[in-house]
């Protein structure tokens, strides 16, 4: 279908928040470069609010010629999350290669009134469901001595300086810490398993990329030269799903991690784009 590397044939790949936005575009290339995948998300079918659905992005994968199957499940609840890992060795034969972490909950609001049980719910779904997945994959890697995890994070884990201070840091504390998080546990699994053969890293956009939450959420505020094409956020993902043993524990951003290594984005089906 594709004249796409297929540097991936043969690895089995969980991908969460597959559904649409940047894990649906993800599923869709990583399919193209051979890879089986097995995609976890809340709708099997489209939502009224939003377009897409896993069966929408499973047909997508399926038609490059790959293994793939789906799995619904709700984040925010630890008996829910509980059963991903095992159904997906079930599904591979025994064996994952690559955990990409990339569902998420973005609720702003102001902190001096921010409700608890959206920090619980925030905090659910972007710290604790990746350390579970994290902690549910690692047998099996450690065993064969190799593996991958990815975890999507946001540059609004940055400490902002001021006064004065931009307007949207008033409301995205909550998610900004739930990111500062991740990328902490990033660094802190990388440092316990180097020299296993287990990478680890986290991937953030450097601008906004416009998926369909976003444009939910954002899109009528960000202007175009504050947008990254989600071809090159996805080809940065890909890199970090097939890096050397020692290129680990990096809070890396997307177009920097393209410029630096030189890397040539691809469309979704694995084409190279026109330079």
């Amino acid at each position: 279908m594709t004249d796409a590397t297929r540097r991936l044939s043969g690895r089995n790949i969980i991908v969460t928040g597959a559904s649409r936005g940047i894990g649906a575009n993800l599923a869709r290339r990583l399919a193209a470069e051979g890879a089986n995948l097995f995609l976890v998300a809340r709708s099997l079918e489209q939502p009224d609010n939003l377009p897409g659905s896993l069966n929408q992005t499973v047909d997508v994968c399926r038609a490059h010629g790959v293994s793939a199957e789906v799995y619904v499940a709700d984040l925010t609840r630890p008996e829910s999350r509980a059963g991903i890992v095992p159904a997906a060795l079930e599904f591979f034969g025994g064996r994952i290669d690559v955990l990409v972490n990339n569902a998420a909950a973005a609720m702003y609001g102001t902190h001096a009134d921010y409700p608890m049980k959206r920090m619980r719910l925030t905090y659910e779904i972007n710290v604790f469901a990746p350390m579970e997945l994290t902690q549910g994959v690692l047998p099996g890697m450690l065993e064969r001595g190799e593996g991958w995890i990815v975890n999507l994070s946001s540059a609004t884990a940055h400490h902002i300086p001021g006064p004065p201070y931009g307007e949207g840091t008033r409301i995205m504390g909550v998610y900004g810490s739930s990111k500062a998080a991740l990328n902490r546990l990033t660094n802190a699994f990388a440092a316990e398993l180097h020299g296993t053969g287990v990478r680890v890293n986290s991937i953030q956009p450097r601008a906004a990329v416009m998926s369909e939450g976003a444009e939910a959420l954002v899109g009528a505020t960000v202007r175009p030269d504050q947008i990254e094409p989600m071809e090159a956020m996805v080809e940065s993902i890909v890199a970090l799903c097939d890096c050397d043993a020692d290129d680990t524990g990096g809070i890396h951003v997307s177009l920097d991690l393209i410029a630096d290594r030189s890397l040539v984005v691809h469309d979704l089906d694995g084409r190279p784009l026109p330079a």
